[in-house]
């Protein structure tokens, strides 16, 4: 409690991958089990500390970000405003599929990107991009992570053009994050074309290579 409070004083950020870890808890309700049981009593023991609860996946995380006051934020990841739980099992176990928090089921889905496309200053782009080696993922207990840093925009823009919000897509990306943090937002620009082209199958990634997000698939966007 004491580190919390002079936290708050410091004016510092808390940054929080907000899940409990219980055993005796689904996977699949972590999130919105930490909202009720520790972070709701943590901002009543320090209403005034600023949170951002990093790459949140449900309906929950995604109503509490918006409702709760303006110390409160949310970042957000590409996977999960694409894929539910689905894409885990599609013909099989993927494994470059399964990260932390693990996707959830499509209402979630829709919820995290109405969030993200809704215009609110709360939430902002934050990957969560976690590149492992292929052997490390695709193993009998395999690493959680997905590698998404080769495409950011273009697959938050992909995301954001399927809900015709398009025109948010600057401010998530660029500015929420930036004044959020109190920060000067970046000057540079970065251009993002509406072309199709195919992510490789891997990288290379020191003495082995990494599997990216999409492999093997088209994206309908590109930096140039």
């Amino acid at each position: 409690k004491d580190t919390i409070k002079k936290i708050s004083e410091l004016g510092l950020t808390l940054q929080v991958h907000g899940e409990v870890t219980h055993a005796s808890v689904d996977v699949f309700d972590r999130e919105a089990k930490f909202i009720e049981e520790v972070l709701i009593p943590l901002l009543d023991s320090a209403p005034g500390l600023r949170v951002v609860m990093e790459h949140i996946t449900t309906r929950d995380a995604a109503e509490f970000v918006a409702s709760a006051p303006s110390n409160i934020g949310a970042t957000i990841t590409p996977q999960h405003v694409l894929f539910n739980r689905n894409a885990l099992f599609k013909g099989g176990l993927r494994p470059h599929f399964y990260c932390l928090p693990i996707l959830k089921r499509e209402e979630h889905r829709e919820a995290v990107l109405a969030a993200a496309t809704s215009g609110s200053k709360k939430f902002f782009l934050g990957t969560d991009s976690a590149p492992h080696p292929k052997g490390a993922k695709e193993s009998a207990c395999g690493c959680a992570g997905i590698f998404s840093a080769h495409a950011a925009l273009p697959l938050y823009a992909t995301a954001f053009e399927s809900v015709n919000a398009l025109d948010k897509l600057e401010a998530f990306a660029s500015h929420n994050g930036a004044d959020f943090y109190g920060v000067p937002r970046n000057t540079g620009t970065v251009t993002l074309e509406k072309k199709s082209w195919t992510v490789p199958t891997e990288y290379k990634f020191g003495d082995s290579v990494v599997v990216p997000f999409y492999a093997g698939e088209d994206i309908e966007w590109q930096m140039v």
